[in-house]
């Protein structure tokens, strides 16, 4: 059985906007592996990962945040999270993402993260 996982992409401003839905498992995770490898390449290294539409993420899809998110910071980029729903949000949170992470409600608190100060550096 397929999973259903998607992944609409836009520019907000200077922004660049990954929106998920769906399941970001061990079968999915490489396109959205593959999606941030495209946008890196192209430049986009400001990136906001919206997630209100997302219903699951296994390690191997929060694997993928892990995986870029020092190359990106190195780049001087970031990738924050957006709109994590609470059923998710909890996985995130028990591998202690809020910890590495900007993990904020919406995209436009998103932006405005990167507008005081662009990324974290813990």
């Amino acid at each position: 059985m397929a999973t259903h996982f998607q992944i609409e992409r836009r520019d907000e401003g200077e922004l660049r906007l990954l929106a998920l839905d769906g399941y970001l498992d061990a079968h999915t995770a490489p396109s959205f592996e593959n999606a941030i490898e495209e946008e890196m390449r192209s430049g986009k290294i400001r990136l906001v990962v919206e997630c209100s539409k997302l219903t699951y993420i296994s390690s191997a899809g929060l694997g993928v945040f892990m995986s870029f998110i020092e190359e990106i910071r190195e780049a001087g980029g970031d990738i924050k999270l957006a709109g994590i729903p609470p059923k998710v949000y909890q996985v995130f949170e028990v591998l202690g993402f809020p910890a590495l992470f900007d993990i904020v409600e919406t995209t436009e608190a998103a932006a405005a993260k990167f507008a005081e100060g662009g990324r974290r550096e813990d």
